[in-house]
């Protein structure tokens, strides 16, 4: 990058010197996301849908949280009795998190079926100039079924660790 300034800059002075431009050279290299920026590819817009888009999962990862947990409080009568038996808090870690591991895969497939439902929806009433526009590939699909499971199980983490808490001396006193 450093040569290919130095170089644009060389030519600069040179034109100018041979009287080909009246102005002193001005010779500027931007990376891929400055000249996004300069010449406005990405609106603004854009950038807020993209923040209310992050904010909507945001609140959607809570609620999760919160419905985990309430179920995971429910079941601590059971998880107290299981701990009791011998069970140990790895055990009942991991029984959780693989619980929140089926919630993410569910809820990635059942995204990608609305996806697709949406993307068909859109080419339906778009007509075939958007067809080339408004597709899903392979890659795209992989990145929604990671981040669908990644952000569940991050979400699922405070309530399987509030389920290895339940003591389970309580749980039987209660009963």
């Amino acid at each position: 990058m450093a040569r290919y300034r130095a170089y644009l800059t060389d030519y600069a002075a040179e034109q100018q010197r041979i009287g080909r431009f009246h102005w002193p050279p001005h010779v500027q290299l931007r990376n891929v996301r400055q000249w996004l920026v300069y010449r406005r590819v990405v609106s603004n817009e854009s950038r807020i849908l993209l923040l209310v888009s992050f904010s909507f999962l945001l609140v959607c990862l809570l609620n999760a949280m919160g419905l985990m947990l309430a179920r995971i409080m429910r079941r601590a009568a059971d998880i107290g009795v299981r701990r009791a038996l011998g069970a140990g808090r790895a055990v009942v870690f991991a029984q959780c998190l693989i619980e929140a591991l089926v919630i993410g895969v569910v809820g990635a497939l059942l995204g990608l079926v609305l996806t697709a439902l949406g993307l068909a929806a859109l080419r339906a009433l778009l007509g075939s100039d958007m067809r080339v526009l408004s597709h899903l590939d392979a890659a795209d699909m992989l990145i929604t079924v990671a981040v669908a499971i990644v952000a569940t199980i991050l979400a699922g983490l405070y309530p399987t660790w509030r389920a290895t808490r339940v003591q389970p001396a309580w749980q039987l006193e209660a009963q």
